[in-house]
């Protein structure tokens, strides 16, 4: 149960902070190139957040958390 809580939390986290990455993508457009892009999602918290995200989606799914005794 907790495997599957993880691995909603880090789905919601990677889906809305990776749409708002991707929406960031319009800086390109203005002028600023992929150089000024990355230098400004450093900056923001999605970054962060999306990689939490893929990190919990992750550990759900390869970490063991208990050993089954067969």
């Amino acid at each position: 149960m907790v495997r599957f809580l993880l691995l909603l939390i880090g789905f919601g986290l990677a889906v809305i902070d990776g749409v708002s990455l991707i929406a960031y993508l319009n800086i390109i457009t203005t002028g600023h190139g992929i150089s000024g892009y990355l230098l400004f999602i450093k900056s923001k918290a999605e970054l962060y957040l999306f990689l939490i995200g893929n990190v919990l989606i992750w550990l759900s799914i390869y970490f063991p958390f208990q050993k089954r005794n067969h």
